[in-house]
């Protein structure tokens, strides 16, 4: 991908990220898609996986059945409304559709999902490496 490439695709993921409009939503979602078509993203079990978009469906190298526009923004928006709930999903498990793992690895991959459990995989580490006071201040 080349820097404009990246540059336009990263644009995409912050007005999918900062839209308020529900019927804008869909359109910057899927442009966002389209733009990161041929890169390669991961599954949480780390398989690599890329994809291509032809018309309103994806279809990943690795499942021979398409993954459409409307499930893709399903997924987008309970990820969004649990997160706003304070309960957010950690997983592709949790979104209970078909493709969950393929949608999980996009949106974790541009960084539409997933900041949760890698803000507190962060945080556990650093409280590990914290050397543990001694009952003494000086």
């Amino acid at each position: 991908m080349d820097e404009m490439n990246i540059k336009e695709c990263e644009a995409a993921v912050e007005a999918v990220r900062k839209c308020e409009s529900e019927e804008e939503l869909g359109t910057l979602l899927w442009n966002m898609v389209e733009l990161n078509a041929g890169s390669t993203f991961y599954t949480s079990k780390k398989l690599p996986f890329t994809y291509r978009v032809k018309g309103r469906e994806l279809f990943c190298d690795r499942k021979e059945k398409s993954i459409t526009q409307a499930t893709v923004l399903r997924a987008y928006k309970k990820i969004r409304e649990a997160r706003e709930a304070g309960e957010p999903i950690r997983g592709p498990k949790k979104l209970s559709m078909f493709g969950a793992p393929y949608i999980w690895g996009i949106l974790k991959g541009t960084g539409l999902a997933g900041e949760e459990a890698e803000t507190e995989k962060k945080e556990e580490s650093e409280a590990a490496e914290m050397p543990e006071k001694s009952g003494e201040e000086s």
